[in-house]
């Protein structure tokens, strides 16, 4: 796999505890930038899903 850069969540602003993307292989990989090691890999659908949910508010739970 080539190295391609991560990017910055636009969120953090000077924080360097971060998300950062990047698009690999056709798939989309996030990782938190104090954890580097760690990568989740997920298809752009799939990603695309889970930010439409976030947006339409299907996680939140309320007591």
């Amino acid at each position: 796999m080539p190295n391609v850069q991560w990017q910055k969540s636009s969120y953090s602003g000077s924080s360097n505890a971060c998300v950062e993307v990047r698009s690999a292989d056709g798939a989309v990989e996030l990782r938190e930038s104090d954890e580097g090691h760690l990568i989740l890999r997920t298809t752009p659908a799939a990603l695309a899903a889970l930010l439409q949910g976030v947006k339409a508010g299907e996680f939140d739970h309320h007591a």
